[in-house]
């Protein structure tokens, strides 16, 4: 069984929002251990074969033990059956489902396990967005949006359309904590930030010098950016105050 989990949307102690950093494709340990010192929250671990960061189970589990952070492992064409028997073998901490997983295959993964479910979906419009949250919303803990690719479940280096979740995102359920994937990068991630004040930012390819391969300077850049962005009110700009 694996150790309860801090919740989407609480602040780890040294993080100044309630936003959480992702630090995703890892395959390096020297770039787990990255992701560690950076200040990045969350370190992910591709399990689909096809992908050119993939890594086996149980070389994530040992990924992660390498950052010291909650891992989150990245599934696609698994069974519920398979998917838990992976995400136990790599210890994970959180099950990110990048296919079409439906409902109650998810409700069969979280009853195995005391791990958060994140579901990402691939849009290309506010009216998906709204399906995708309509589907999954009281089933997983996020609803991690990425660009829309007809071969690719991530990874892309694209960035969905940000001015459509801006446009549709009064009608997502409030308790929905939203996750932004896909094109971001070190020169993006504070405009994410301060449009669309999400949960969670996931960067990959963004940070990298080669697929699989991080660089040192756009992780650590990333993770500023990121925390800085964060340390403001998205309505004002200006930095977050008590309230007296």
């Amino acid at each position: 069984m694996n150790p309860p989990v801090q919740p989407i949307g609480a602040a780890a102690p040294s993080t100044p929002s309630a936003l959480r950093v992702k630090i995703c494709g890892l395959v390096r340990e020297e770039d787990a251990r990255l992701a560690g010192t950076s200040g990045a929250d969350v370190v992910g671990a591709v399990l689909v074969p096809s992908s050119p960061r993939f890594v086996t189970p149980e070389r994530a589990g040992d990924l992660a033990l390498a950052a010291g952070l909650p891992l989150a492992v990245v599934v696609a064409g698994l069974s519920p059956g398979e998917v838990v028997k992976a995400a136990r073998t790599a210890r994970a901490r959180i099950i990110q489902l990048h296919d079409d997983t439906p409902p109650e295959a998810l409700e069969r993964i979280r009853a195995e396990g005391e791990w958060e479910l994140w579901k990402a979906a691939r849009v290309r419009s506010g009216h998906e967005m709204e399906e995708a949250a309509r589907r999954y919303g009281s089933l997983v803990d996020l609803l991690l949006l990425d660009a829309w690719h007809p071969r690719q479940l991530g990874g892309t280096g694209h960035r969905f359309p940000w001015s459509e979740l801006e446009g549709c995102r009064d009608r997502l359920p409030n308790s929905l904590p939203l996750g932004v994937a896909g094109g971001l990068g070190p020169d993006s991630v504070a405009e994410a930030v301060r449009r669309l004040n999400p949960a969670l930012v996931d960067v990959s390819s963004g940070v990298e010098r080669a697929p699989g391969e991080k660089d040192p300077e756009k992780v650590r850049s990333f993770v500023r950016q990121a925390r800085a962005s964060a340390a403001l009110d998205p309505s004002t700009s200006e930095p977050n105050t008590p309230s007296p």
